[in-house]
């Protein structure tokens, strides 16, 4: 005789699996890099923050593009630099300037000027309020990989972090790796 089999379910009550939190977005894309900086500035000032840049062919021309990101109400406000030359000097000039008010690199692209020139675009951002300890840039920009390898490394003994690397058409008509590093001052 068989014995009856007893089943037991169990249930437990669903859980909703976490959903992201929701994100909003600004998309700015201008074809003039001062007028770039100046909607970074305003955005920051509703209280975006960056999130990514890129320069190159869109609809509407040669344009930079950078998509900006809805911050937390509490979050500290930002400021931002855009730097724009074809002349690595002048970059490094301009990244010394800024490291030394505490502006941080958060990106960087290739953009056609107006001027018909590939320049490098860097994009440099300050928390308002907070610590501005200066940031020591160095901009690495040479033709060979080889000799970017051996640069990088000479500076990685120093303390030096690579954050960005683009290739630009350098004032004398070649092509450049152009690589920015940094490290906080001491």
């Amino acid at each position: 005789m068989h014995k009856p089999t007893v089943v037991l379910i169990l249930t437990l009550p669903l859980v909703a699996a976490a959903q992201p939190a929701a994100r909003e977005y600004r998309v700015l894309a201008t074809t003039k890099t001062s007028t770039m900086e100046k909607e970074l500035n305003e955005a920051a000032e509703v209280g975006y923050g960056f999130s990514a840049a890129m320069g190159g062919s869109t609809a509407a021309g040669n344009e930079v593009v950078v998509v900006m990101t809805k911050l937390p109400a509490d979050a500290p406000r930002r400021s931002y630099r855009l730097l724009a030359t074809n002349r690595t000097s002048t970059m490094q000039k301009e990244l010394t300037e800024f490291g030394n008010e505490g502006f941080d690199y958060k990106g960087q692209t290739v953009f056609s000027s107006a001027f018909g020139g590939r320049e490098v675009a860097v994009i440099l951002e300050r928390l308002e309020g907070g610590s501005k300890a200066r940031i020591l840039y160095r901009l690495q920009a040479t033709s060979r990989t080889s000799t970017m390898q051996k640069e990088l490394n000479q500076m990685g003994e120093v303390g030096y972090e690579a954050v960005g690397l683009t290739v630009a058409q350098t004032s004398l008509g070649g092509n450049e790796l152009v690589c920015i590093l940094r490290k906080r001052a001491e």
